[in-house]
């Protein structure tokens, strides 16, 4: 029987990372950031490696999102790869586990549907969120038993890289809503408080939120680039 958590639907999820070349780069920096989007209303965390969602759990009593962010040689996928980043987040206990389930190839020569069986024979009670970049992705990724899906990857792939999840009001979140058992959520370039309020009213479950809240050198780089535009 699969693990039961808080609702989180109509919630926003705070996406709480930082990578290695990050000002912010620090597990402990991350737990005080996840304390500080509860603060403001948060009601899930997403969070990248073992040590910050062990450091966030610390912090917050909220539902945690966990991936691996790693990249190996002979793939491009990089959120949550393979079974070892599976089997290392376990260890954390993240209430959702969340992975690429685009239609590339993952290390060691192996598709979405033999890593997902995999997974699903060694931990069967887990959650499950796919990570996509196309329609015809998560609709794949519902088939396949996924328990939740996400347009994560719009734009960062070769099939979706003129693709944006906003455009003509959501378009690719409305074609997706109602033709899933999954339940949808919503990332990707939701960076003001308006496209959250939206999402959520068109029907996804619940919305993820990062760098416009957590990653303070692009919210400055933004304010910086408005004032010197300024012609004197």
């Amino acid at each position: 029987m699969k693990k039961e958590i808080v609702s989180l639907e109509g919630k926003l999820i705070v996406s709480c990372q930082a990578l290695e070349e990050e000002p912010l780069h620090s597990s402990f920096i991350m737990g005080r950031m996840a304390r500080a989007a509860k603060e403001g209303g948060a009601s899930g965390i997403r969070a990248n490696s073992v040590e910050d969602i062990k450091e966030i759990k610390k912090n917050v009593d909220l539902p945690v999102v966990g991936i691996i962010k790693r990249n190996y040689d002979d793939s491009q996928i990089y959120i949550t790869p393979t079974m070892k980043e599976i089997d290392e987040l376990m260890k954390a206990a993240p209430d959702i586990i969340s992975t690429d389930a685009t239609n590339r190839i993952r290390p060691g020569n192996l598709t979405l549907d033999d890593f997902y069986i995999q997974v699903r024979e060694k931990y069967p009670d887990q959650l499950l969120l796919a990570d996509c970049s196309t329609v015809d992705e998560m609709l794949h990724a519902d088939k396949l038993g996924f328990d939740f899906v996400s347009p994560t990857l719009v734009s960062y792939t070769e099939d979706s890289k003129d693709l944006k999840i906003e455009t003509n009001d959501f378009d690719f979140l409305r074609t997706i809503i109602g033709k899933v058992k999954a339940k949808v959520i919503a990332e990707g370039n939701i960076d003001t408080p308006e496209k959250a309020k939206r999402v959520i009213e068109l029907g996804c479950y619940c919305v993820v939120v990062g760098s416009a809240i957590t990653r303070p050198q692009l919210i400055t780089k933004k304010f910086a680039q408005a004032v010197n535009s300024i012609q004197r």
